[in-house]
């Protein structure tokens, strides 16, 4: 069963990108929880990827979506986070990847690098595709410290 809430968290690069994909996932009757700042102002993509991850690893919230600029810094940050597996993706085969054999649970997005339809089709696969699990789980158990 598909999980209808998704965590959305951006910096000031990201926020052009959220806003589009925050509209396009609750049109397709998503619940979305907004981590991100409202505005192109400066900040710090820390302060919004902390609260999000925090939420996926305490699991008050299955999946989520994270965007900066290069999609990097969020991610890094996010993935400090026990149980956090944010995956930067850029197409939608790096995004089925993520899911099929990472079983990532946060989408970083670079919102300088792709348009509004190609993060459309990413997150459309992120949100689509299940983890296979098998061969793919004992290395997910592996990755927690």
């Amino acid at each position: 069963m598909k999980d209808l809430a998704i965590g959305i968290g951006n910096d000031h690069a990201g926020f052009p990108l959220k806003r589009h994909i925050a509209g396009y996932l609750r049109k397709k009757g998503y619940e979305v929880r907004d981590y991100g700042t409202d505005s192109e102002q400066s900040v710090d993509y820390t302060d919004y990827a902390h609260p999000l991850a925090a939420d996926i690893s305490s699991g008050r919230l299955g999946k989520g979506i994270l965007i900066c600029g290069s999609g990097n810094g969020i991610s890094m940050t996010a993935n400090k986070h026990p149980h956090v597996r944010c995956a930067l993706c850029w197409t939608e085969e790096i995004a089925r990847l993520a899911r099929q054999h990472n079983d990532a649970n946060i989408l970083s997005l670079p919102g300088r690098f792709v348009s509004e339809q190609e993060a459309e089709r990413i997150v459309d696969a992120f949100l689509d595709t299940e983890f296979e699990g098998g061969r793919h789980q004992k290395r997910i158990d592996k990755i927690d410290l």
